[in-house]
């Protein structure tokens, strides 16, 4: 397809998934390796003397950057309405300036 024949809206929108898919492999591959570490090495001890209960310090990083990659999946696939919250407000701006025009 060539580049005049696009729809910019669609066009931003696929980049915008494109980039929301390459962060969640990213995610995934990276937290997978962080827990294959955690698992491997000596986990009983955490660093913090408690031999019997500690957290696993991979959980830190898959869930904070997992909240963050949450929070881009709705963003990027219009969440809680999103993309008609926009389409309602593009035609109210679109109203408004055929109204002005008209004045």
């Amino acid at each position: 397809m060539e580049a005049s024949n696009r729809d910019p809206q669609l066009w931003r929108m696929a980049k915008s998934r494109a980039k929301f898919k390459s962060h969640l492999f990213t995610y995934l591959a990276v937290n997978s390796l962080l827990w294959i570490i955690w698992a491997l090495t000596d986990r009983h001890t955490g660093g913090h003397g408690n031999r019997y209960f500690s957290t696993p310090w991979p959980l830190w990083s898959t869930a904070f950057w997992g909240f963050g990659v949450l929070m881009n999946g709705i963003g990027t696939y219009g969440g809680f309405g999103r993309s008609r919250q926009s389409e309602r407000e593009y035609e109210r701006l679109v109203r408004q300036r055929a109204e002005g025009s008209k004045a």
